[in-house]
């Protein structure tokens, strides 16, 4: 039988390009090398082969044999050291990229992306796993997302490990999961394997930086643009430069950064990266509702973007212009403080300004997104005031970042199990504060209640809708002008001191 998983698996390597036909011997033997096999055999050819089976196939044998341990970590370092059996070196991935770009940027993407899921370094079958949908808002369709590949992150575990001191730090390698130095590494146990990766150098704003998918895929083409050198996120002029070059060279692609500051930046703050693809986000189809100008920038659209998070648009051919303006965009904000908008540029000599930003290229323009964003904490809201409330911590309360700013809620896999232990409560009319993990849900479950005439064929489409209003309001909460009069007053005093 391991023979015949052996031959699925190589014709799986055949079928999707992954090697020569003249490999296939090589490739085979590097296979029998890890199941320490001495001898094969199979004379059949497969088509149209189920990757996760086969792969599983091969594991259970390899856990049969004690070749490995029974663990789902174990199985994903092995099964990732099979899979790099097959693939081309870093080098010759990097030459076929850039021949394709030259023809055209996408064809060199489509590539990379077939190769990035080809390889099962973004695995395919885990991800269609997630449970998504849309859901309309005042603000447009916003889309959501259970995911059932990442584990939720605390904000304050975010924090803390920017923070910490380890006393080993410059020993560790790969320092993170994001450095250069991931591809082609074995992992261990607390950290993946990353045998079937391969990156792409790029050059942004004369600096040296990297290109890759992401292995969780939150949505089409998702990839992640980092820096070449280990080195924290920051939110400053460069930052916008290497934005609009990434659009300039991939303008079919969006590109857009986390905050640099816990409680708004993203869940790594110790590599510099932004995050883009081929998707169009719920933010990017909103439109202006208060156009705005700045003085001296005539070429320069700008207008306050219909969204429940404080959006700044600025859109303009001059990709010069534009990015001289959101620079002193950015150098306002920094330093803005409005007492009575309960804005503070900084407290205790700890900043609390910063700016999410997204670019894109739509038609002949030039677009940015200036997401304005604040991380000052009150003894009410000690995780954020302009951060997910206590009261939607049930559905969402890890970081705000990049992806979640855009309209797409990533939610964690705990609210799988229960959506459906609190569906099937609701309709048998138990108390809903009997468990923990009902009583977690009770307030927000008991205000649909009344305002629905729920069923059984009615529910699981009645709590989708009310996740989306509930991520709709988290977005609400996080923007640091309020969506009402007084808050579009205050948005408008801040845009006029931009000097």
């Amino acid at each position: 039988m391991i023979n015949k998983s052996i031959k699925k698996l190589i014709c799986y390597g055949l079928e999707k390009k992954l090697f020569e036909r003249e490999d296939q011997i090589f490739v085979t033997n590097k296979i029998l090398e890890l199941l320490k096999l001495d001898s094969f055999k199979c004379e059949e050819n497969f088509e149209n082969i189920d990757l996760e089976e086969t792969l599983k196939e091969i594991l259970d044998f390899a856990v049969s044999k004690n070749i490995i341990g029974d663990s789902i970590t174990e199985r994903d370092l092995f099964d990732t050291a099979i899979m790099a059996t097959m693939l081309p070196r870093p080098s010759e991935v990097i030459k076929e990229f850039n021949r394709l770009y030259a023809l055209s940027p996408k064809e060199a993407t489509d590539y990379y992306y077939n190769l990035s899921q080809n390889s099962d370094y973004i695995r395919r079958y885990r991800i269609k796993k997630d449970v998504k949908w849309i859901s309309p808002t005042e603000y447009g369709d916003m889309d959501i997302t259970i995911n059932l590949s990442k584990p939720e992150k605390d904000p304050k575990a975010i924090a803390a490990a920017r923070n910490a001191v380890k006393v080993n730090d410059s020993d560790n390698y790969p320092k993170c999961m994001l450095c250069r130095e991931c591809e082609g590494y074995a992992g261990r146990l607390d950290f993946p394997a990353r045998q079937n990766h391969r990156i792409i150098p790029i050059t942004i704003n004369n600096s040296n930086w990297c290109f890759q998918y992401s292995p969780y895929v939150y949505y089409n083409e998702h990839c992640i643009v980092f820096n070449s050198e280990h080195s924290p996120m920051a939110i400053n002029h460069d930052t916008f430069r290497k934005l609009i070059d990434f659009v300039k060279a991939f303008p079919h692609y969006f590109v857009g950064s986390n905050a640099d500051l816990p409680i708004v930046g993203g869940s790594i703050l110790t590599h510099d990266h932004f995050q883009g693809g081929n998707y169009n986000f719920a933010m990017a189809k909103a439109e202006v509702e208060t156009e705005i100008s700045f003085n001296g920038f005539d070429d320069v659209k700008a207008g306050i973007v219909k969204w429940p998070m404080s959006v700044i648009r600025l859109s303009s051919e001059n990709s010069d212009h534009l990015l001289e303006l959101a620079c002193k965009i950015l150098d306002a904000w920094k330093g803005y403080t409005d007492k009575e908008a309960f804005i503070f540029a900084e407290t205790d000599g700890i900043p609390h300004n910063t700016i999410t930003p997204i670019a894109r290229k739509n038609g002949e323009n030039f677009e940015l997104d200036l997401v304005l964003r604040n991380n000052i904490t009150t003894d009410e809201h000690p995780s954020g005031l302009y951060h997910s409330h206590a009261e939607h911590h049930h559905i969402k309360r890890e970081n705000i970042g990049l992806i979640e700013v855009m309209g797409l809620a990533v939610l964690p896999a705990r609210l799988k199990n229960e959506m459906a232990l609190l569906a099937k409560a609701i309709l048998n009319g138990e108390d809903l504060r009997s468990t923990e993990v009902l009583a977690q849900h009770a307030d927000w479950a008991e205000d649909i209640i009344s305002r629905y005439d729920i069923n059984q064929e009615n529910i699981d489409d009645i709590l989708k809708k009310e996740i989306g209003i509930v991520f709709s309001k988290v977005l609400e909460q996080c923007g640091v002008f309020a969506r009402n009069q007084e808050g579009k007053k205050a948005f408008l005093k801040f845009a006029e001191s931009v000097k």
